[in-house]
């Protein structure tokens, strides 16, 4: 499965069915299209999960490595859950950039940079689906 699959997004709803693709390392056509969506910035991309200049090299090679894989997966699915806790991308995509007191005055979408920054991330999206303050 190397390299041959570019799972369609759904992390969200599924991610342990994405297991085999992380391990074996995403194709950049995931990363392309959550690009070229609008999910993410290149610069998000460069500052979260993976620098330009590493991803140019990729490009060479098809494919990502499965820690780069891993860190991608993990910020796509928390935009994926964002935008199904708020049912509207706009105002999700909004949320992420906010900063908030919450985060220590930094945005959602920077602390997700770090598995301990996305727990707190989720724990917020859990909160705001239940309709508790976040």
């Amino acid at each position: 499965m190397t390299g041959t699959s570019s799972k369609p997004y759904g992390l969200a709803e599924a991610p342990t069915a994405w297991l085999p693709y992380v391990r074996n390392g995403l194709l950049l056509s995931v990363v392309d299209k959550a690009l070229d969506e609008g999910r993410i910035s290149p610069a998000e991309l460069d500052r979260l999960a993976l620098s330009r200049k590493t991803l140019a090299h990729r490009r060479v090679l098809g494919s990502l490595t499965p820690d780069q894989s891993d860190r991608f997966s993990r910020l796509l699915r928390i935009v994926e859950e964002t935008e199904a806790t708020f049912g509207d991308r706009e105002k999700a995509h909004t949320w992420l950039r906010r900063p908030t007191p919450l985060l220590d005055g930094e945005a959602p979408l920077d602390r997700l940079d770090t598995d301990i920054g996305t727990r707190q991330v989720e724990a917020m999206l859990g909160r705001i689906a239940h309709g508790l303050a976040a």
